[in-house]
């Protein structure tokens, strides 16, 4: 069986990232409201607008790309039951020892360095904004073990970025 190769130019998988994104009731403002807070303390007047083009520029990367595309895609196939056992019921409860979640989006976060990894730690224990209401979803509606986690990785890794701009 021959597989087909799809190309897609960076423009078209920046916008179909963000409509995955949307599918999961994950707007980009959310995210750079969580840039915000991460980094509000650090940088006087640090505005919305910044944090939602840092946040826009990490999820431009096509690591980025595919690790959301990765990630939200296996929550689809568990929520439609369409995994095998175990791992179906292991993804589907987010079992608390699975840590394939937070594996795949540190590829995202570790382009920004030790900020981006301790943004994100805080981030997955705190839950807070957008990555509460993902979490939430997934005890009512719907499979989100990577979705939460894709969420806190690029505010992670925006906050880095920013904090990398303003070394002073």
């Amino acid at each position: 069986m021959k597989n087909k190769i799809y190309k897609y130019d960076s423009e078209e998988l920046y916008q179909h990232t963000i409509s995955r994104l949307k599918d999961f009731g994950v707007e980009l403002i959310e995210i750079a409201k969580l840039v915000k807070e991460l980094q509000g303390n650090y940088i006087e007047d640090l505005s919305l607008e910044r944090c939602l083009e840092s946040v826009e520029s990490v999820i431009r990367k096509r690591e980025s790309i595919h690790a959301i595309l990765t990630g939200l895609a296996l929550d689809d196939l568990a929520n439609d039951g369409k995994l095998p056992e175990p791992i179906q019921s292991i993804i589907s409860d987010d079992e608390g020892l699975y840590g394939i979640d937070e594996i795949l989006t540190l590829g995202i976060v570790n382009m920004y360095g030790t900020i981006g990894l301790t943004n994100f730690g805080y981030l997955d224990k705190k839950k807070i904004g957008i990555i509460k209401d993902l979490d939430e979803k997934k005890k009512v509606e719907r499979v989100t073990t990577f979705a939460d986690d894709l969420v806190a990785a690029i505010a992670a890794a925006a906050s880095a970025r920013i904090a990398h701009q303003n070394r002073e």
